[in-house]
């Protein structure tokens, strides 16, 4: 659906604003919002807000998250209509931080409170005024100190484009029925994705524990969480596997990015289908590099933090490498494994529950290198392993072309809400008629 031009523009004289139409006002935010801050002195509120990517929700006050009662009197009283800013670690934004408060609550200090004015500003409208310079990241280029943090006095002099209010209603009415209709097509294909996922991790399973005859004999593994397999397979220990000790990595800080020297990778390097991200390159020194180099088929595993579990293979393509203390290296004996069944393996859910029963929970997530080598593997003959593998491949090529299907339609659908928000908030369509 196409929509008009305004029929006449002028200059805004901001740079990211640009033309707008020629009967906006364009002025500075504190000429249409107040700033205000009023704390929850003597508990006056009870109802806390949470600040989320589409808005401002009601959290529980039963859920203290650890506070005492009496702490959120430092917490700010916040009134329905208000936009709350959240303006922190600027250069990490990855989603809008603005909303709109549905009911009076309150939020942290960290958070700021502008009150529009009813006479300049219809709420919804700011809403996707403010949404759209997350959009474009205006707010990443401002702020200061160690985690460049925007005050309410900067944001208050950032320009704000100003149709009459009767066209604010109209524009805010727009994007909330156009925007609800994509979100709506958006959750749709994340659920897609979700079970794409599933079924990948199912068919993997399946194969690496049962194999590819429906009709072979099988037999207890005594593992819940495996069940069944077929009568000529053993269940090992990951270590008797190995060629050699399972290894962590360098425990070396990433500052060298000299591209004649190893790549050092880190879990951060690791995309989530196991390839090597380009954009993320750093190296360590050859002399420091030298014990912790990678060879062809060598399996890298994820120990620490959220990503415990994650694993890929190296490739030689990737040139050489080395790698970091939080990952652990499993070099696969050639006589009784290959990369590629282990790899595979890591992607099913037997490994999976295996990670969930022993991962420690203290400050972060761990699981080790001893506990990693006693994981146990479900293991058939070589050639059989080969076989599975080269089913599984073709397998997982169908469910990836299919993801990357969907995965790009979800890339079109935030391309074209960002684009929209922005076009309507700016004057760049005219949607009065489609209101």
């Amino acid at each position: 659906m196409s929509f008009p031009r305004y029929p006449q523009y002028k200059d805004s004289g901001v740079d990211w604003l640009g033309q707008v139409p020629a009967h906006w006002e364009v002025k500075p935010a504190k000429r249409a919002l107040n700033r205000r801050k009023e704390l929850n002195a003597g508990m006056k509120c009870e109802n806390r807000l949470a600040l989320t990517m589409n808005g401002v929700v009601p959290r529980d006050l039963d859920d203290l998250d650890g506070l005492q009662a009496s702490e959120f009197e430092t917490y700010q009283i916040f009134e329905r209509d208000d936009l709350a800013f959240k303006l922190i670690d600027l250069q990490n934004i990855k989603t809008s931080r603005v909303g709109i408060v549905p009911e009076q609550g309150i939020m942290s200090p960290a958070y700021i409170r502008l009150q529009p004015d009813a006479q300049k500003v219809v709420p919804r409208y700011g809403y996707w005024f403010f949404t759209n310079l997350y959009n474009l990241c205006v707010f990443n280029e401002l702020g200061g100190g160690v985690r460049q943090t925007l005050g309410p006095e900067e944001l208050l002099m950032l320009a704000v484009s100003l149709p009459p209010l009767p066209e604010q209603r109209e524009i805010a009415g727009f994007l909330d029925r156009e925007t609800a209709q994509i979100d709506a097509l958006v959750a749709e294909q994340e659920r897609l994705l979700e079970l794409l996922k599933e079924k990948r991790q199912a068919v993997i399973s399946h194969a690496v524990t049962k194999g590819l005859n429906p009709n072979a004999p099988l037999k207890p593994s005594g593992l819940a969480w495996l069940g069944d397999v077929p009568a000529h397979w053993e269940v090992v220990r990951l270590k008797n596997l190995a060629s050699e000790r399972l290894a962590y990595g360098a425990n070396e800080s990433a500052e060298d990015d000299n591209p004649e020297n190893p790549r050092f990778i880190r879990i951060t390097d690791i995309a989530d289908d196991g390839s090597l991200k380009a954009d993320t390159f750093k190296s360590l020194p050859p002399e420091i590099a030298e014990p912790y180099l990678l060879q062809d088929g060598d399996l890298l595993l994820a120990r620490s933090g959220a990503t415990v579990g994650k694993s890929t293979v190296y490739r030689p393509e990737w040139g050489r490498c080395c790698y970091a203390g939080y990952l652990i290296r499993m070099r696969c004996d050639l006589r009784h494994t290959t990369p590629a069944w282990i790899n595979l393996f890591t992607q099913s859910a037997p490994y999976w529950a295996q990670i969930g029963e022993g991962t420690i929970q203290a400050t972060i997530q761990n699981f080790s290198g001893e506990k990693y080598g006693d994981m146990k593997v479900p293991l058939p003959p070589l050639s059989e392993q080969r076989a599975i593998v080269a089913h599984l491949d073709a397998a997982t090529a169908q469910f990836d072309a299919l993801t990357a299907a969907v995965e790009r339609a979800l890339a079109l659908l935030q391309e074209r809400r960002t684009a929209l928000i922005s076009a309507a908030v700016t004057g760049q369509i005219d949607v009065r008629a489609a209101t």
